[in-house]
């Protein structure tokens, strides 16, 4: 961690919905005159599409069904974490895209399913990631130690898997059974690698479906942030304005001493009012440090 170039790692599993996350961090920056370097979790995979399409099929001709992109062993965590250490230090690093579609193909001038060549990143006040494995420790990789503000978007099971069935399906052109195959394959790296990293996040937000989600496989619609109930969970209470926070949330309530309940249409006020001063707070330390 660097008071003089901290970093933020947004933390969360695909289709649990961290791009809002991003959204919502994105205006405060604006608001508050704050320039971020942004990157992206995919952009350190280890394979492009094709080559994690034979890397797969050359694990299960080993017997092993389960490889797939939550697993270490798939990304580049390595080059991840020492970005995060360069960048606390210097304030400098290196980035690439992964490209998704043709959108992105005319953005990055690369095909659908490969990765753009490394830039370095722009000068900028703090750091922003978004992706799967921001808050990942393994036997060689400690990133959470390289990270001021950990924050981790958990959807209950179901619903993440609604959420990213139908992305999958509108965006990617995917099959409900490609995409259940993925969930399938993913399961025990799930629980390994992605369920731990929300055990070392500052703040966990975890959207609870009020509307019946028992098969996500057959779900016609994803439930709307008025269907759903927000969990807000601070690891550390201290220094949080619990009183101010349920007087601007309406209906808000606290379940536990570090725990807040909302309605799931309040998510982006409640991160707005959350995250408002702790950006402050890094800004200062930095200021101080410099």
């Amino acid at each position: 961690m660097s008071h003089r170039h901290p970093v933020i790692a947004i933390t969360g599993s695909s289709g649990a919905g961290t791009t809002t996350v991003k959204d919502t961090f994105n205006k405060i920056f604006t608001r508050e005159s704050i320039v971020a370097a942004f990157i992206e979790g995919d952009a350190f995979h280890k394979y492009d599409r094709k080559g994690m399409k034979d890397k797969v099929a050359e694990e299960d001709a080993k017997g092993n069904m389960h490889f797939s992109h939550f697993s270490p062993e798939a990304n580049e965590l390595e080059i991840l974490e020492s970005v995060f250490e360069e960048y606390g230090r210097k304030g400098t690093g290196k980035t690439r895209n992964y490209v998704h579609d043709d959108k992105e193909a005319a953005l990055f001038g690369s095909p659908p399913g490969t990765f753009t060549g490394w830039k370095d990143l722009p000068d900028s006040d703090l750091l922003f990631y978004e992706g799967l494995h921001g808050c990942a420790k393994t036997g060689d990789v400690d990133l959470p130690r390289h990270v001021d503000l950990r924050i981790g978007v958990v959807p209950v099971m179901n619903l993440e898997w609604i959420q990213k069935i139908h992305r999958d399906k509108a965006s990617r052109g995917y099959s409900t059974e490609a995409v259940t195959d993925t969930i399938l394959r993913r399961m025990p790296d799930y629980a390994r690698y992605i369920c731990p990293q929300f055990s070392e996040t500052h703040i966990n937000f975890q959207r609870i479906p009020t509307v019946d989600t028992s098969n996500p496989f057959i779900a016609r619609w994803i439930p709307t942030p008025s269907e759903s109930m927000l969990v807000i969970r601070f690891s550390n209470p201290r220094g949080i304005d619990f009183p101010y926070l349920l007087s601007m949330l309406d209906g808000s309530f606290m379940s536990r001493a570090n725990s807040i309940v909302c309605g799931g249409d309040k998510l982006d006020l409640a991160m707005q009012l959350i995250f408002t001063p702790l950006i402050h707070k890094l800004m200062d330390q930095k200021r101080r440090s410099s």
